[in-house]
Parts: structure tokens; C-alpha cells; sequence
């Protein structure tokens, strides 16, 4: 049913009436509007486990390169998108690695983690007014699909993107993918994804309020559907307030259930959060709800092969409170004082301070009621201004997560330090 839908949308953005400039006719060309940049990233994660279970830690030096051609003149414009990765481990690994949530260099059936790892992809492009459609391997960042860029190397997905942008502050997404290449494997489909079926999009009503709605069937796992509503209240020259909800459904195939021991299918989750600007300062209230009958409270992420999970991203995630901890469990209700800083304001450009305080209870598992965690999380950011160095960056982040007794079964204590080191840099 989907499918027919996706048909049905992708028609409708290729015959609609345009009611902007014309992409396609103010293209230069194949080559004149063409890119290649190189980012160059050297992570680290360290996870200090508490009650009994062994210390996780990765370091690794990666390249990702991207060429983005330009369009071909004319009517219907064609182009190519194409990447390379390449990762390096540095650090020695032996019992060390194999964390599901650091996840740099997969563990082969020796179980040691890879030395190194090679990968790469190519999409072609074609353009008709303000409408793209792309088939090939590709990141895509959607509510209900969205690639995890935040370890060592990005996932990639291969399969068919339209999106269209006939209509000012319209913004339509219709499309298909086969195969999913997991972030710390080589390979096209290591993540083992049947197929993932998406569609959607965000509408900017005025200037300060955007809504979006967006569904997925990841055949034979799940359906999912997203809902956005974003609302920015001007208060003087450098106040603002913001509210930000975000919400998702999901609906576990019956198969999905009996093969993995499932209890339950269907989760409700929610956040709502309110953030204040003033000046270099934000301050931000959140609160957090996950309802339904499924053990596994809101899925999402991870691969189909090897872990059994959902495979539609690991950022598939619009949620208020997810740091180290997601606070997604089965009825869990959380809530989050959070503080961030510019330091601009204060003579020192680019550097940047985030704080959160987040508390969830009401944890259920199959063997109690009524569990809680609570996370302490602190991030400092730096970005080069200028020099040989412009737009380097530096990412300190620490979390201090603690989970409760009965929560146990759901998610463990421990203490995370990251640190990335990310260059990027344009080649042309």
C-alpha cells in the first residue's frame, strides 16, 4: 500500500505547478557546480561500565570523502554524487571493542575488531524544475530514516530519494531503500535491510512556525509515523522562545513479535520542549513520554543482521532527551533542565558550552515496575575561525549516566567520554 502511495506522490511532485525559481534553469552545469571536500576525523569514545560489566573503549582515524557534481543544462538536468571512506584503528582493541553503541570497527568471528576498513558509493542525480530524484547509494536525513554520522565513519543506504520543492516552504519526500551499509562493516548491505519504504515532508506556514509528518514500513520490523511542530516566538532584538514538539508511533510487524521474543508491538513516545534565548545564553525545560504495550519501548536504529534490529538509522531519533541515554523505555517519563553558552559574547568565537540534566522513572521490564536513570551530560565545542586551521573543530563530551536496580535489564550505568577532532576540507 505504501509503494502505491510513494507513486502516487512522486507523480505529484513531478506535475506540480511551480511556484518558486526554477533550480533546474538557473543550473551552470555538470562540472561548474560541482564539489569534492574531504573530512578528516579522529574519534575516541570511552565507556566506563559500572555494576560488573567490562569497560568499552575505540579510537580511530577516518577520511570521508564526497563529490557532488552540478547538474546538466537543460529540461531534465543529470548529475552523480559519489563518496570514499576509509578508517584506521589506532587503538589495540583486545577486549575492548565490541560495544554495540560505539560501534567503530565491527568484531569478526574471532572476535577481534578490524584493522581497517574501505568503502564507497555513487548515486546518479536528475533534476526537473525544483524536484530530485536520486538512485544509488546515499545518506538520507529523515525523521524516520535517518544515518548515523556521529561515530567514526556515516552509515549509507542504497535506493531511490525524491524530493521536491515546487511550492515556497514546501518540502516533499517520497522513497525506497533495499540495502543499508552498516558504519563499522565494509560492504553495500552489511546491515542486512530488507527494504525501508518512506514518506513525507515539513511545511513552513509562516516564519515562525514549521510543522512536518513523515511514515516508514520497514518490511517485515515495523510502521512508524512522525509528527513535528515547531513555533519560535519573538520576544525583543536577541530573545526568542521556542517550542519544539516531536512524536512517533510505531506498530511491530506480528512476525517481528514471534521471532524476537517480543512482548508487545505497539509504542507511543513524545517530547515537548521549551528553550529560551537571550544573548550567548539558552535554556531549555523538556519533558519526555513513551507509552504502549512493547518491551522494547520506542525502536529504532541499529541492523537487521546480526543484532535484529529495526535498521532505519541510528539518528532516527527527533527526540528532546537523547544524550548517552535515549529514555526510551517501555512507559518511561523523563524530563530535562538543560543550559547552553556562546562564548562569543565574551570574546572567544567558536567555542561553545552545552549542559543537561535529564531524569527518567516510571521504567517498565519484564521483571519490575517503576525503574529510573538520570544523566549528567556536558559538551564543549570549538571551530576554528581562520588560519591554515579554519573550520577544524574540537567535540569534549562527557556523560554520567546512572540507571536504577529494576531498570537493569533495560539499560546499564557507566561513564562516557568522547573526543572528535573533525577537519574538514574543500578541495573544490
Amino acid at each position: 500500500m505504501l509503494n502505491k502511495r510513494i507513486s502516487l506522490i512522486a507523480l505529484g511532485m513531478l506535475s506540480a505547478t511551480s511556484a518558486m525559481a526554477n533550480d533546474q534553469a538557473e543550473s551552470k552545469g555538470f562540472v561548474e557546480d560541482s564539489s569534492l571536500k574531504v573530512l578528516l576525523r579522529n574519534a575516541y569514545i570511552n565507556r566506563d561500565y559500572k555494576d560488573g560489566n567490562d569497560d568499552k573503549a575505540e579510537w580511530g582515524q577516518a577520511a570521508i570523502g564526497t563529490f557532488s557534481s552540478g547538474f546538466t543544462q537543460g529540461t531534465v538536468g543529470v548529475g552523480v554524487d559519489a563518496f570514499g571512506l576509509y578508517a584506521l584503528r589506532l587503538d589495540g582493541g583486545k577486549g575492548r571493542s565490541g560495544a554495540g553503541g560505539i560501534d567503530f570497527f565491527k568484531q569478526g568471528d574471532s572476535g577481534n575488531a578490524a584493522d581497517d576498513l574501505s568503502k564507497g558509493g555513487a548515486a546518479v542525480k536528475f533534476r526537473l524544475s525544483n524536484t530530485v530524484l536520486t538512485y544509488g547509494d546515499q545518506m538520507p536525513a529523515l525523521p524516520v530514516l535517518n544515518y548515523d554520522n556521529s561515530r567514526l565513519l556515516p552509515e549509507s543506504y542504497t535506493g531511490t530519494l525524491i524530493t521536491s520543492k515546487e511550492i515556497k516552504g514546501l518540502q516533499l519526500d517520497a522513497g525506497r531503500f533495499t540495502a543499508e551499509s552498516r558504519k563499522s562493516a565494509e560492504g553495500r548491505d552489511s546491515g542486512g535491510l530488507k527494504s525501508i519504504n518512506v514518506l513525507g515532508g515539513s511545511y513552513q506556514f509562516t516564519e515562525q512556525f514549521k510543522a512536518a509528518l513523515y511514515a516508514s514500513d520497514v518490511e517485515d520490523v515495523l510502521k512508524k509515523q512522525y509528527v513535528n511542530a515547531n513555533y519560535v516566538f519573538p520576544i525583543d532584538k536577541d530573545q526568542s522562545l521556542t517550542l519544539d514538539f516531536n512524536g512517533y508511533r510505531t506498530k511491530l510487524d506480528n512476525s517481528y513479535v514471534r521471532e524476537n521474543g517480543v512482548t508487545g508491538d505497539d509504542n507511543k513516545i513524545w517530547s515537548l520542549a521549551a528553550t529560551f534565548a537571550t544573548g550567548p545564553h539558552s535554556f531549555t525545560v523538556a519533558h519526555q513520554r513513551s507509552t504502549g504495550d512493547s518491551n522494547l519501548g520506542y525502536a529504532y536504529g541499529g541492523y537487521q543482521k546480526g543484532q535484529g534490529r529495526v535498521g532505519d538509522g541510528g539518528n532516527t531519533i527527533y527526540l528532546a532527551n537523547s544524550y548517552w541515554s535515549d529514555f526510551n523505555a517501555e512507559d518511561e517519563r523523563s524530563w530535562q533542565l538543560g543550559y547552553g553558552l556562546d562564548f562569543s559574547a565574551f570574546g572567544v568565537p567558536g567555542l561553545s558550552y552545552n549542559f543537561a540534566y535529564v531524569r527518567g522513572d516510571n521504567i517498565t521490564t519484564s521483571t519490575s515496575e517503576g525503574g529510573t536513570e538520570r544523566e549528567i551530560f556536558n559538551q564543549f565545542k570549538y571551530v576554528v575561525q581562520s588560519g591554515p586551521a579554519k573550520d577544524l573543530s574540537i567535540k569534549l563530551r562527557s556523560s554520567i549516566l546512572r540507571v536504577s536496580q529494576k531498570s537493569s535489564e533495560y539499560n546499564v550505568s557507566g561513564n562516557e567520554l568522547r573526543v572528535f577532532v573533525d577537519y574538514p576540507i574543500n578541495i573544490f
